[in-house]
């Protein structure tokens, strides 16, 4: 494993390795102190960012390692220095680039030229490090992933990507609920397909109350992503429908966890009532971040590479 661009990069065993050192490091956060001495991490967001830069930040320098953040206006991409290079002048400098962008193709261009390992900290197609925390969060909770089920509901987004090509990776069945127009991407679906183990299973619908049904875990994001605000408002009508409620969740197991990447939009995707209710993890879920990020920056850089 070179580069995290998607989670398509992992195998099935592979991802277990991923979780249990990031468990490990939860319960341990001092055990890899070190591991990226003298290393630098180059962290470039064209996107804002609060869970995603902060826990890249705090993760590089509590493995002992220095990030260095750069927004895109820093650097002279802005001035029209091409991605490759971008990528092979820090090549020269730091351990591994971590991008938070829009068009995926930047990013796999960066790859395609980077002496080091390139992290996928968000695109338009896909968000991978959410996907590993998410995982992390619902194997804490649930103590499995085979045979899980994860309805997730709303926007066929790259949370939505990631989310289904990690639970194909896992063995956890996820049922999708998107309005018609809205579904993710059929190739990346295609893909998963591909990806999966066991006897996991995936199901798009338009229906939420069926998506929901007996869930293991109930999965929402905004309706508008970032670089999407003009279509706020007609979003908003489409996706009524699909709000994360008292009376959508109550379709599901009585103990289904409630999941949301964050930022949420309360009184939109997700009602106050139920982000705020004893079943959501939404926090722990944000706090994974960290961990995850930490053990797949250890996983890369770490001293025994």
């Amino acid at each position: 494993m070179k580069n995290i661009l998607t989670l398509e990069e992992l195998n099935k065993d592979e991802l277990f390795e991923l979780l249990a050192k990031a468990i490990s490091l939860k319960k341990e956060p001092h055990s890899e102190e070190g591991s990226l001495y003298g290393k630098s991490v180059a962290l470039i967001f064209k996107k804002s960012s609060t869970r995603t830069r902060v826990s890249f930040e705090a993760g590089v320098y509590e493995l002992g390692g220095n990030p260095i953040y750069l927004h895109a206006t820093d650097l002279q991409l802005g001035r029209g220095e091409t991605t490759k290079d971008t990528a092979h002048v820090l090549s020269r400098y730091v351990s591994a680039i971590v991008v938070r962008t829009y068009a995926h193709s930047d990013l796999e261009e960066m790859a395609s030229v980077a002496e080091v390992p390139v992290i996928n900290a968000l695109t338009d197609d896909h968000h991978p490090c959410q996907a590993l925390a998410d995982m992390m969060t619902i194997l804490e909770k649930k103590d499995r992933l085979q045979g899980i089920k994860i309805a997730y509901v709303g926007d066929g987004n790259n949370v939505c990507h990631s989310l289904i090509i990690a639970s194909a990776l896992a063995g956890a069945d996820i049922s999708i609920a998107t309005p018609i127009g809205y579904e993710p991407n059929k190739e990346i679906v295609k893909t998963a397909m591909k990806l999966k183990s066991d006897d996991s299973k995936t199901f798009i619908t338009d229906d939420p109350l069926k998506a929901v049904s007996d869930a293991d875990v109930i999965y929402t994001d905004v309706w508008a992503s970032m670089g999407q605000e003009e279509e706020h408002q007609k979003r908003i009508k489409i996706f009524k429908p699909y709000q994360v409620n008292k009376e959508l969740i109550s379709k599901a197991k009585d103990d289904a966890l409630i999941m949301h990447c964050l930022p949420a939009h309360r009184g939109e995707e997700i009602t106050s009532e139920i982000i705020d209710s004893t079943q959501s993890v939404v926090w722990d879920q944000a706090e994974n971040r960290l961990h995850t990020q930490k053990a797949l920056l250890w996983t890369l850089l770490g001293e025994r590479q």
